[in-house]
């Protein structure tokens, strides 16, 4: 892995970062020296993490964050602003999907459709607006939005996921435009479907196989594939990126 040595006491709120990718961004950002808030629904998930992140000798801030509420957001940013006095670096990674059950758009319940929709664009919403005021003020912020390689194939029976994670692509374009001249960029990372510790039921065995087949790179994706572009996008080496979509699928897909 590449050493970024100016992310050292950056401050970095992973949202969702009590497991799965949260967890690994978390740890990447405390292995370059820098400061993860775990900002997570679940409070043991999330103080578990910081936990190994004191472990292997860094700071770290585990926040029990509900996404969706904005005063738990904002809440959220007051406490880490009160503790560190910045906030340099926010992955917009919480979402819901690896409980949705796959099923036709017209079967899903409204309920469930709106609370994905809530979590997974609200949510990226709500954290970008809690923390966009101090980056300003310091003329220098990172925001990456989580999205997924999913949206550029249409992936069939999970609709509300994938329509959030669209919205996130046209969000990201927008927030960079607006925050382009205050030092700010805004970039979407596009995962391809990843193993991590995080059980999925309704993706089985040959669905995986069949889509490690599409690819160029024919293996299974991990998180350790997507901490590298992470970090890069956070660092000074992407400066002059913003607004960009960036996929990291093994070449599943290419446009």
């Amino acid at each position: 892995m590449a050493d970024y040595g100016e992310l050292k006491e950056r401050v970095a709120i992973i949202t969702g970062g009590g497991q799965g990718l949260g967890r690994a961004f978390a740890l990447a950002f405390a292995a370059q020296g820098a400061i993860p808030v775990i900002a997570d629904m679940n409070a043991d998930r999330a103080e578990s993490v910081a936990e190994e992140v004191r472990q292997m000798g860094g700071q770290a801030l585990a926040v029990h964050t509900d996404v969706s509420d904005v005063k738990s957001v904002q809440d959220m940013a007051d406490a880490v602003m009160r503790t560190f006095g910045r906030i340099d670096i926010l992955i917009n990674n919480a979402a819901i999907f690896s409980t949705l059950k796959m099923r036709p758009f017209y079967e899903i319940p409204i309920a469930e459709w709106n609370q994905v929709l809530d979590v997974n664009i609200n949510g990226a919403l709500h954290s970008a607006r809690a923390v966009c005021r101090p980056m300003m003020e310091a003329g220098w912020g990172r925001i990456i939005n989580v999205s997924s390689a999913s949206v550029k194939e249409g992936r069939a029976n999970y609709m509300h996921y994938t329509t959030s994670k669209s919205a996130l692509i046209g969000m990201t374009r927008s927030m960079a435009r607006e925050l382009g001249s205050r030092g700010i960029t805004v970039n979407a990372l596009l995962p391809g479907a990843t193993l991590t510790e995080v059980e999925r039921e309704t993706v089985s065995p040959a669905q995986m196989e069949q889509m490690v087949g599409r690819r160029c790179i024919p293996r299974e994706e991990t998180a350790g594939d997507l901490v590298g572009t992470v970090l890069f996008l956070a660092s000074d080496a992407a400066a002059f990126l913003t607004g960009q979509c960036v996929t990291v699928d093994g070449g599943m897909t290419h446009s």
